[in-house]
């Protein structure tokens, strides 16, 4: 929380007083997507730190934000909004739409953090818009500075997708080699599949029909129709 109010008869610096904190909104906007336990949204949040998400949902629930349930038989906690942080969702949503218009996609994009995209695309792939057997997909990620340049998705009907960087003893069905701006590019409505193709920022190869339907079963944010949104340069 800021240690000292903004002194403003505004009612818009009253809220500044409970919102600008940093990751106050994010965590809140994870909370919406269904995160409730302290490792999900740490993991779903991005760069935070354990004791920085656990001062601010401490300073959050003080703030009436949200609420700590805690399950003594089974040893769990679960951190839920308030209405007072559910009646935030229009303003968030606003933001969000603003965000999409306003901001260049070099700017929005030039921070993705790989295990957050890796983690999303996981959760919302569009497992209908793959074959009916086991899939597997490999990833390479041309400007990741970290260990983990190479990601894998493992597809197994009726299962969850199972999201790693090490695979076991399976055959690869499809590769990408990409990079983490082109790839969240195409999430976000930011760019497409064709495009970044023909941009010489995305290469495809493996199983044909992986290959075609790739638009199909790449999941697309939910701001990622919205109209007037800036798109990444159409090349380098």
């Amino acid at each position: 929380m800021p240690s000292k109010p903004y002194g403003s008869i505004c009612a818009l610096s009253k809220a500044c007083d409970v919102l600008e904190p940093r990751w106050t909104l994010l965590i809140l906007n994870q909370m919406w997507a269904g995160y409730s336990r302290f490792s999900d949204l740490r993991r779903a949040v991005g760069n935070i730190s354990p004791g920085v998400l656990s001062k601010r949902l401490t300073d959050m629930e003080h703030l009436g934000l949200i609420e700590r349930i805690e399950d003594r038989a089974r040893g769990t906690v679960d951190y839920v909004r308030t209405q007072m942080a559910i009646d935030l969702e229009p303003a968030m949503d606003a933001l969000s739409i603003w965000a999409q218009r306003n901001i260049e996609a070099e700017v929005a994009l030039a921070d993705s953090n790989l295990p957050q995209l890796m983690g999303y695309i996981g959760k919302n792939l569009v497992t209908a818009a793959l074959p009916q057997r086991r899939v597997v997909i490999r990833f390479h990620f041309s400007d990741e500075p970290g260990p983990h340049k190479i990601w894998f998705f493992v597809v197994d009907p009726g299962t969850p997708c199972d999201v790693c960087v090490k695979l076991p003893d399976l055959d690869i069905d499809l590769y990408l080699e990409t990079s983490k701006v082109s790839l969240h590019a195409a999430c976000s409505g930011r760019s497409t599949i064709p495009r970044e193709i023909e941009a010489g920022r995305l290469f495809v190869t493996g199983d044909p029909l992986l290959m075609r339907s790739l638009q199909q079963w790449l999941p697309q944010s939910y701001y990622a129709t919205v109209e007037g949104i800036r798109m990444l340069s159409a090349a380098e």
